[in-house]
C-alpha cells in the first residue's frame, strides 16, 4: 500500500480510548468527511454555517427531479469545498434520483477519485420517509 495511504486521522465522532484518541486512516477518513457534508444541517456549525448538505430533511420534499437537480447542485458545492485537496471538483460524480423498487425513496451516489493516490471509489446513500 502507498505511503500516501498511511497517514492516521482523528476518527469521526470523535472518541477517547485507553491510548488517546481514536484514529482512521485516509479512506474511512474522506467516506467520513462525505457523512458529515450529507447529515450536517446548513447553520448546524456555528462557526460554518454554510457547511453541510441537510439530506435529512429531504424526506419532506416530493421525490421528482427538481429535487433532484437542487440536490445534486447543494451536494456538488458543499462536497466539492470539504474534499478540496483530496478530490478535484471534475472527479467527483452525484447522481440523485428515485430507487428503481420504492418510488418514495431518494437515491444518492456519490462516485469520486482520489487526486494522489488515483483511487476511485463510490458510496450510495438511500433517504426514506
Amino acid at each position: 500500500m502507498s505511503k500516501l495511504n498511511q497517514y492516521v486521522y482523528s476518527d469521526f465522532p470523535l472518541r477517547f480510548g485507553r491510548s488517546g484518541a481514536a484514529t482512521t486512516q485516509r479512506m474511512a477518513h474522506i467516506r467520513h468527511q462525505i457523512e458529515q457534508v450529507l447529515f450536517t444541517d446548513p447553520g448546524e456549525r456555528w462557526f460554518r454555517p454554510e457547511f453541510g448538505a441537510g439530506i435529512r430533511s429531504l424526506v419532506f420534499e416530493p421525490n421528482s427531479s427538481p429535487l433532484w437537480q437542487v440536490t445534486r447542485q447543494r451536494l456538488q458545492s458543499s462536497l466539492a469545498a470539504a474534499l478540496a485537496g483530496e478530490v478535484a471538483a471534475k472527479d467527483l460524480s452525484i447522481e440523485v434520483g428515485a430507487h428503481p423498487e420504492f418510488a418514495e425513496r431518494l437515491v444518492i451516489t456519490i462516485s469520486y477519485r482520489l487526486t494522489t493516490l488515483n483511487h476511485s471509489e463510490s458510496m450510495e446513500f438511500e433517504v426514506a420517509p
